[in-house]
């Protein structure tokens, strides 16, 4: 991996999909308001993570290959 953008890339989703699993692990043990605020920060990585594979599909960029 050579490519600068495809490492940068990759940093980005892995902090992504350590920030949801951290977040999933959370709302098991959150007080209401907080849940309120741990679903949208969910919702709000998730659509990140669609909006990231739309642009990979878009471009001819392989999913798999830059870990989406």
């Amino acid at each position: 991996m050579n490519n600068p953008y495809v490492a940068f890339i990759q940093d980005v989703l892995i902090t992504l999909h350590a920030n949801i699993r951290d977040l999933k692990e959370r709302r098991n043990f959150a007080d209401p308001e907080e849940l309120t605020y741990i679903e949208a920060k969910l919702l709000a990585y998730n659509e990140m993570l669609s909006i990231l594979r739309s642009s990979a599909d878009d471009t001819g960029i392989d999913r798999k290959e830059v870990g989406l």
